[in-house]
């Protein structure tokens, strides 16, 4: 069975070419779709400005995060936009990630986003939407198109096991799921402490080929740092669930600072988003 791919079109937009049909899925870069239902280019975004108000550099130019700080009548302009690649009628239920292992079950849209780290649905037109700027988004779905998922999986969630209380919580077997791993920060790029490795291998010491040292010297003034590699470590995860089919996007969000949003670059800074769907 194909898995999952990453196709790109619309421009700036990572369209996933499901094994089925059923599901629809895609994930953005800091720019907006561009097609007929959308902006056509940047000129358009900034007369647009007159009709969402002020907007803030940090977050231009398609920023989908309602918490950063970024004018909210913009966000929610964009959030719009980002509706007209859905089927008709359809919602994006939103979460507040607060970097835990809670999942939640969403049978019906809440305006409120809720509070957890992944989302899991059976019903069609009720997208789930999961928010990144360095963290890993994970989609998963079961190859008959029934059932889907949203996994935000930063160091701290992948560390607290959200990929296997993901999966506990799906009806469909693991075999028969398929998983996608949108842009996250390189392994080059994220730099971690000894801390956050131990963490890890405190589960399995698997884990240590996911981390590679920095530096040789471990002194209070120069302590030990590690490249660490979130893709390998959720790769492993969902193996070890008896997951095989994954497609990976390989784009680092840290190096790409014209297409992507990075909180480990910038600090204050926009979300890009992965959304997921049942058609």
């Amino acid at each position: 069975m194909p898995v999952a791919v990453t196709t790109k079109s619309p421009e700036n937009l990572h369209v996933v070419n499901w094994p089925t049909p059923k599901v629809l899925a895609f994930s953005t870069t800091r720019f907006p779709p561009k097609d007929k239902r959308s902006l056509d280019n940047l000129d358009s975004i900034k007369k647009c400005e007159a009709d969402v108000g002020e907007r803030f550099t940090e977050f231009d130019f398609f920023n989908l995060g309602a918490h950063v700080g970024d004018n909210p009548i913009s966000v929610e302009y964009n959030r719009n936009i980002l509706l007209s690649y859905l089927q008709n009628d359809s919602k994006i239920q939103w979460l507040e990630q607060v970097h835990g292992n809670h999942v939640t079950y969403v049978d019906r849209h809440k305006i409120t986003p809720i509070v957890a780290d992944a989302a899991i649905t059976r019903e069609k037109k009720l997208a789930l939407a999961i928010m990144t700027a360095d963290c890993l988004p994970i989609l998963l779905a079961d190859k008959n198109g029934n059932e889907i998922a949203a996994v935000h999986a930063g160091w701290r969630p992948l560390v607290a096991n959200i990929i296997k209380a993901t999966i506990d919580k799906m009806k469909t077997p693991a075999c028969d799921i398929v998983a996608w791993f949108g842009p996250c920060i390189g392994a080059s790029a994220f730099e971690v402490g000894s801390e956050v490795k131990e963490r890890f291998i405190e589960s399995s010491i698997q884990f240590s080929a996911a981390f590679t040292a920095l530096n040789t010297d471990n002194s209070i003034e120069n302590p030990i740092k590690f490249s660490a590699d979130l893709v390998m470590v959720a790769k492993f995860q969902l193996k070890e669930l008896g997951i095989e089919n994954i497609s990976i996007t390989n784009a680092c969000t840290f190096s790409q600072s014209s297409k992507y949003y990075s909180y480990r670059r910038e600090g204050k800074t926009g979300r890009m988003a992965s959304v997921i769907s049942l058609v």
